[in-house]
């Protein structure tokens, strides 16, 4: 009997709770990665994402070489090659991560739970990071968060791990996906994606970049040196959340840098905070927090979708907004500060409906995360009900945090 570890935004090897209970029994593992059609046809993917996966994959390929390990990729439904795996190799037990995604990973994960009912495989799912399905009441959830982010990191000595060997996998006969060259280029601008690569850019970060953090968050230009940039990390699981609030606490009492670190330790708090409410609340991939705005006048005239195209180039004749959009495209990295800005621009100064504008964003994310992209945009767009609307001005937020206009020009 295998134990298959179905990898899905959790691609590393470390602190990854279903790889360490997979390895337990001492049966032979494999770890699955499915290149699905409903993702490929996905509007929120791009190819920035892809490449990011892919790299991902190699990296976690590299790592497990020495150990006669290597991931099972294919293409297709899950359960399709749930059935396969199970046809040439017999009964087996499935272990992953819940994913916090969008409706459609939710809508297969559910007729995975099926599959594996009728076909008598045991399916052990483990939680991410502090994210609770089925919360009713978020009353007390600080306290669980704490105690996950404290709690011993779940690893494993990889050269203990009984691997299912690429040989083996060989004479399973199962078609090899065979990957767009697209997804092999690595265009200068962009991060680059993997396990290595996620803490080698942490330890840079708290070797010299991050001391300036709470000073330079909110600036365009400073923001991509100072700020962590672990978020497409974060993202697609390179690291775990509780790896890098683990290694902040490292250097809690680090003398000059207390005022960034708690800076960067609420924002480790907000990323589950805004998870988890998206997980309580996944309508919001449809719909507005509060019903009201469902009603809502936004634009219906003939220049809307003009405009909408002009943002989303960035041509809308702004400079900071259009600064912004093409740093997007070109890098799928801008702060916070800057992103609140272009939902705030779009929905308040154009007044767009904002679900015109969320999938576009989506796609030029390189960190995009459906738990922290639904919430915050609505959140931006002004339509929960529930925060103080906040109207970013353009030439404001220019002569305060682009005074040279540096960002710009670039």
């Amino acid at each position: 009997m295998i134990n298959v570890v179905w990898l899905k935004r959790d691609l590393r090897v470390r602190d990854h709770e279903p790889l360490f209970n997979a390895q337990q029994n001492g049966n032979p593992v494999v770890l699955l990665y499915v290149i699905e059609p409903l993702l490929l046809a996905d509007p929120h993917m791009d190819l920035r994402h892809w490449r990011f996966i892919y790299q991902s994959i190699e990296d976690i390929n590299e790592q497990l070489a020495p150990h006669n390990g290597i991931i099972l990729l294919q293409k297709g439904d899950v359960c399709g090659i749930l059935q396969k795996i199970k046809d040439i190799h017999g009964s087996f037990s499935l272990f992953s991560h819940q994913e916090i995604g969008l409706n459609n990973t939710f809508e297969r994960d559910k007729l995975v739970s099926e599959w594996c009912s009728i076909n008598a495989v045991s399916w052990i799912e483990s939680k991410q990071g502090a994210v609770l399905r089925g919360l009713r009441s978020r009353e007390k959830w600080d306290k669980h968060w704490h105690k996950q982010m404290r709690a011993p990191t779940f690893d494993v000595d990889l050269d203990a791990v009984n691997w299912v060997s690429n040989s083996q996998l060989t004479s399973w006969n199962l078609s090899k996906f065979t990957l767009p060259i697209a997804w092999k280029k690595r265009p200068a601008l962009f991060q680059l994606g993997g396990e290595k690569r996620a803490w080698h850019t942490l330890h840079h970060f708290f070797k010299e970049r991050g001391k300036d953090y709470a000073f330079n968050i909110s600036s365009p230009e400073a923001s991509r040196r100072s700020c962590s940039r672990m978020s497409p990390y974060l993202a697609w699981g390179n690291i775990s959340l509780r790896q890098m609030y683990q290694r902040l606490l490292k250097d809690w009492q680090r003398s000059g840098w207390r005022r960034s670190l708690s800076a960067l330790s609420s924002r480790l708090h907000w990323h589950c905070h805004f998870i988890q409410k998206y997980e309580s609340e996944s309508e919001m991939e449809f719909r507005p927090v509060n019903r009201g705005y469902l009603s809502f006048p936004f634009r219906e005239d003939r220049q809307r979708d003009n405009d909408v195209k002009a943002w989303y180039t960035g041509r809308t004749g702004i400079p900071l907004v259009d600064a912004c959009m093409r740093c997007l495209r070109q890098t799928g990295y801008i702060n916070f500060r800057m992103r609140a800005m272009l939902v705030s621009f779009l929905v308040h100064y154009l007044n767009i409906d904002w679900r015109e504008g969320v999938v576009h964003l989506a796609k030029v994310f390189l960190d995009f995360e459906p738990g922290i992209h639904y919430p915050q945009f609505q959140m931006q767009a002004g339509v929960t009900g529930i925060n103080i609307i906040r109207v970013y001005s353009p030439s404001k937020q220019a002569k305060e945090r682009d005074p040279e206009a540096s960002f710009i020009k670039k």
